[in-house]
């Protein structure tokens, strides 16, 4: 069976959980449509996602449709959770990327946009929400285009009786698609001034269809919008209203003929990445994409990464939290194993004898929200640390470490709700603290020709470094350059300077915070025959860097976050003084929203806040926009 890999990526409450159960739906995968509202979807299983109603990790279906197995993984809509997104995308060829036809692309429609951009992923687009008052299938069109910088190819035009969405037009088919009381009335559709306006966009830019422009056919249209859509150079966009499972058919059926087909050769050597690690209730689950091989239930793996075999007991096929036993997995599978103790995310596993690394995902961003966290009994402290460890390997987006001042336990993650996750997650009684944000320092002021020698005799071998630095502001977050001169500093010696410089970096004079944004430049150094040593030159670029930095001007920078608040026209001013208030800087506003760049710090609890400047009806979405100066 031919296969498909795609994931559905949105904004939060675009619909894209909705669209996935429609899917299952109507490909027989499921016999009872879920819904979010009701904490009834198969994909949002895990008791915190159906409690609040939103995604909150990356879950794996599948389903069968027009002779092709579809691989399908929902990710979290919420700016918290982009590193499941990322890892997601890292093994899927194609996605779907959903957008509410009211609200159109928003913030982090687009970041979930650029990070398939990275990923060379190609994409089609689904206007969802079709329904509602004010869904508009050209203002959202327009702005895929300006906002995502594509070109969007319409496929489809809505069809209204009255004021109401009952259906669409294919454009590539001539067909009128239409569903009533949930039937699907398929009639056909003469030509029209969109179907032409569709082909001379296609014959702009596919050479293929240009030679037909005027009397294009279907097949010839169709092949040319699977070239863009596989080369990037465009997005096929389709609408619907998935909630009323109209326009659902139609996508799947855009899927199999527009995305990609995954390559690979089952024949070959094994080549499988890790992209996910879940401690369930019946053991270690580690989720893999196979690129190249077959896997067989018993086999012996190689774990470059881990420098160790791991033996696979069972591979299994995921439908969110259900599992089936296979006996093997073939290259263009998604699938779990169980049995692995070791492999982390990001790891390959290969055979021993033809060992392979393939590119992991992008690393997580830093982490911006931090809090203190004890356990309340001495019993569940001695489960703390396993609990603790057991969440970073499911999350590498999660940090912990232990305060050397204060001796705290301190749980880093990407925002306050990541860490509410996160906490409630590791199922023991802790104390919380109050979140704090990741502040930064930077250089405002350089210093030039800080001289710093190290030296140190105490019997035996001694210690020499003599190192001359300058230091100035960049805005990079580190750069480290060697101007010296007569081979004074032998190249392994400069090395190990910036290996000191580097681990300088991480506490700063003003309040030992991570420092970022400066340049340093060995100007010059000198060594001695005898006492010089890589381990010296560590030293100097070290404490030297360190003694710099106290000369420097310096600041402290805080994290800010892109704030879109929508809330009605007669509470606008409300809003607008509480973000002042919060050292908010307003970039933008219409009649019923603004946007501004606020604190980080300042927007803790803001959700309770705005609930009581807008009586209930505002709502917000927020974004990492980057450090400023603090406030």
């Amino acid at each position: 069976m031919r296969v498909r890999n795609i994931g559905i990526l949105a904004h939060v409450d675009a619909g894209k959980t909705t669209v996935t159960e429609r899917i299952l739906f109507t490909t027989g995968a499921t016999y009872k449509r879920g819904e979010v509202h009701d904490g009834t979807t198969v994909t949002d299983f895990d008791p915190q996602e159906r409690e609040r109603g939103i995604t909150i990790f990356a879950a794996a279906v599948g389903c069968d449709w027009a002779g092709h197995r579809i691989n399908l993984i929902d990710t979290p809509g919420h700016v918290d959770f982009s590193a499941e997104v990322e890892r997601s995308l890292r093994v899927l060829d194609g996605a779907v990327a959903v957008f509410d036809g009211v609200a159109g692309v928003e913030p982090q429609s687009e970041s979930v946009w650029r990070a398939a951009d990275r990923y060379g992923v190609p994409r089609l687009a689904f206007v969802n929400k079709m329904d509602r008052a004010g869904a508009s299938l050209e203002a959202t069109v327009a702005a895929i285009r300006s906002r995502l910088g594509v070109t969007p190819l319409v496929v489809q035009q809505p069809v209204f009786d009255g004021d109401e969405f009952v259906g669409v037009v294919d454009l590539v088919g001539l067909r009128r698609l239409v569903w009533t009381n949930g039937v699907l009335r398929v009639t056909p559709a003469g030509a029209s001034e969109a179907r032409r306006r569709l082909e001379e966009a296609v014959a702009e830019l596919h050479a293929g269809a240009l030679e037909e422009l005027g009397d294009m056919s279907e097949p010839t249209l169709r092949g040319a919008l699977r070239d863009l859509t596989l080369s990037g150079k465009a997005v096929v966009v389709l609408c619907g209203a998935a909630y009323r499972n109209r326009g659902v058919e139609p996508l799947l059926d855009a899927v199999v003929d527009y995305l990609p087909a995954p390559g690979g050769d089952p024949s070959g050597d094994l080549a499988a990445l890790v992209f996910k690690v879940h401690a369930a209730r019946t053991g270690r689950l580690t989720y893999l994409r196979i690129y190249d091989g077959t896997l067989r239930k018993g086999d012996v793996v190689w774990d470059a990464d881990a420098g160790r075999t791991e033996r696979v007991a069972r591979i299994l096929r995921i439908q969110a939290d259900r599992h089936t036993d296979l006996d093997q997995a073939r290259a263009g599978d998604i699938v779990a194993v169980a049995g692995v103790k070791a492999a982390r995310t990001g790891a390959t596993l290969s055979t021993r004898d033809r060992p392979v690394r393939l590119e992991p995902p992008a690393t997580a961003s830093p982490p911006l929200v931090s809090v203190a966290i004890e356990a309340r009994t001495r019993a569940e402290s001695q489960k703390l640390t396993g609990a603790l460890a057991v969440l970073v390997e499911e999350d590498p987006s999660l940090t912990v470490r232990v305060d050397r001042e204060t001796g705290q336990t301190l749980l880093s993650g990407q925002g306050e709700l990541h860490l509410e996750v996160a906490v409630k997650k590791l199922g023991i009684g802790v104390t919380v603290g109050r979140p704090q944000v990741a502040y930064r320092e930077t250089v405002t002021r350089g210093v030039t020709g800080m001289v710093y020698r190290h030296v140190k005799q105490d019997g035996g071998a001694g210690q020499f470094a003599h190192i001359v630095l300058d230091v100035s502001p960049s805005s990079e977050g580190f750069a480290f350059a060697s101007a010296v001169t007569g081979g004074r500093v032998p190249a392994e010696f400069v090395r190990a300077v910036e290996a000191g410089c580097r681990e300088s970096l991480a506490e700063g004079p003003i309040g030992g915070h991570p420092v970022a944004g400066l340049r340093v430049v060995l100007r010059d150094g000198a060594t001695h025959p005898k006492d010089s040593s890589e381990l010296a030159f560590r030293a100097a670029g070290r404490f030297g860097l360190r003694q710099a930095l106290a000369a420097c001007g310096m600041t402290l920078l805080e994290p800010v976050a892109e704030v879109t608040v929508d809330a009605p026209a007669e509470t606008l001013g409300a809003v607008l003084g509480d973000l002042g208030a919060r050292h908010g800087r307003v970039t933008g506003s219409t009649s019923s929203s603004v946007r501004a760049v606020v604190p980080l710090a300042r927007l803790f609890g803001y959700a309770t806040t705005l609930r009581s400047r807008t009586h209930g009806r505002g709502t917000f979405t927020s974004r990492p926009a980057g450090y400023r100066p603090a406030t």
